[in-house]
Order: C-alpha cells, then structure tokens, then sequence
C-alpha cells in the first residue's frame, strides 16, 4: 500500500465523526421552529420536500433537509423571519452559523406552502405573491420591471425552469409551467406553457380536453 494510503482509515473514521458532530450541530436549528409561530407553514414545507425528492419514509424530517439543503435553510429563515418576534430574532442569528445557499433572495412576503427551490444559486424570488407547492429552479430572477406598479403574481403548483426570468404586473395562471431561460412579461394563463425571449404560451392542458392551443 502507498505510505499515502496508509493513513485513509483514519481519515475515514474522522470524516465520520465530523459529519456525526455536523448533524448534532443542526439539532438547535431545528428546535428554533418551536419559538416561531410559523411551524405549520414549515411543515407544509417538509412534507413538499421530502415528496419532490422521494424521501417521504418517515426517516427524514426537518432536521435531515436543514442539514443537507442550503436552500431549506434559505427558505426555513425566510419562514422564521415572517413570524413573530423570536423567531425572526433566531434566524438572523442562524443565518450566520449554519448557511443559506449564496445568492438566494426570497423578499416575497406571501409564500404558500410548499416551496421547493432546487439548488437556487443566482435566484431572486421577489414577486407580489406566491402559492403553494411550486417549484423554482436555478438562476431564476421573479421581479419588477419599469412598466407596472408591481411584481408578479404566481399562481399555485407553478413550475419555473433554470434562468427563467418573470417580470412585471402580470399573472402566472395555478399549474403554469415556464421554460428554461423564458422571459416572460404578459399573463401565462392556468396550465399553460410559456417558452422562449420574449415568451410566447404554447398551450394550456385543461383535464380530459388535452393540449389546447393558445398561440
């Protein structure tokens, strides 16, 4: 065995015991949901997760998805500061010694439940309102634009691809799904798709009727 080698058990074994002692360090993470009225919404938040990512075994819980998703924990001080005092006061301290993903920015006041970010690297999620359970990708920028007096309203169970941006007064119908790297800046009705720069809507699945053509 090279000399180098020689020292990979012990090297294992104290990977293993930092990885041990980093799951024991989120454990205060977690408990801090118990000081915020918010838990509900939290938990709604869980549920989502644990399903979007087929872990929903009963094995994994809020502690599992703190300690491996920066963008839960982005999401879960981004719950913690909308409640009540203590739990605001929490989460502006947590976020300081456990991480949120760098250059996520949720300034969305009404968030569903449900809210899954996958990776969220280089994302801004500042529209007007939000429902439940969508699904934000990477690179994503939701926000004003110079030509109305407020963000975008994003409609329930929306799906929004990598680097798609959304400005502006408009509305994003419940269902919408919007490309990767679309720019949207008109209404996406419900259940419709909206691909490309500027975006165009391409159909809308209404149940039992199947793609009907909208442009």
């Amino acid at each position: 065995m090279p000399p180098l080698r020689l020292l990979d058990p012990v090297s294992a074994k104290l990977l293993g015991g930092l990885e041990q002692l980093r799951a024991l360090l989120t454990l205060p993470v977690a408990w801090t949901s118990r000081l915020s009225d918010q838990r509900e919404l939290i938990g709604s938040d869980v549920e989502q997760w644990l399903e979007v990512l087929g872990v929903n075994d009963g094995e994994h819980g809020l502690h599992s998805l703190l300690y491996a998703f920066d963008e839960f924990r982005a999401l879960y001080y981004h719950r913690l500061s909308g409640g009540n005092a203590s739990g605001a006061l929490a989460a502006k301290i947590l976020r300081h010694l456990w991480k949120p993903t760098e250059g996520l920015t949720i300034t969305t006041a009404d968030i569903g439940p449900g809210l899954f970010i996958a990776h969220g690297q280089a994302t801004c999620i500042a529209a007007l309102k939000m429902g439940r359970n969508c699904y934000v990708h990477h690179g994503v920028t939701i926000g004003w634009d110079y030509r109305g007096g407020r963000a975008p309203i994003i409609g329930d169970g929306v799906f929004i691809g990598t680097g798609a941006v959304v400005l502006g007064e408009i509305t994003i119908g419940d269902g919408a799904r919007i490309g990767a790297n679309a720019v949207v800046l008109c209404n996406v009705p419900a259940g419709a798709t909206a691909v490309g720069s500027p975006a165009r809507v391409i159909g809308s699945f209404r149940a039992g009727e199947g793609l009907v053509a909208l442009s």
